[in-house]
């Protein structure tokens, strides 16, 4: 089990982008969160098998339609299993 730590950048506030990312972490059985930062990025942490991780970062590095993502930083480490059902914080 691993965890991913992304900030995606670009124009990915007010486009849904939250949304898509759980609407596709869900299904992948990966639990975490995403949350918009005040810097007008999205912030994932999530945990799961690897594959399901890098699934979840590719659709992370396209976004929905209406975002444009121009940059993602990534970082990966060791899950900690204490991340609850992929949600919403704030």
């Amino acid at each position: 089990m691993q965890r991913l730590h992304a900030v995606i950048h670009g124009d990915v506030q007010g486009v849904g982008f939250r949304y898509f990312v759980i609407d596709r972490a869900r299904p992948l059985g990966v639990r975490g969160w995403v949350r918009n930062r005040p810097d007008g990025s999205v912030e994932i942490t999530a945990e799961g098998e690897r594959r399901n991780l890098e699934e979840l970062l590719d659709v992370a590095r396209r976004g929905p339609r209406g975002a444009t993502v121009t940059d993602v930083d990534v970082e990966w480490a060791a899950a900690s299993g204490t991340l609850g059902p992929f949600e919403i914080s704030h």
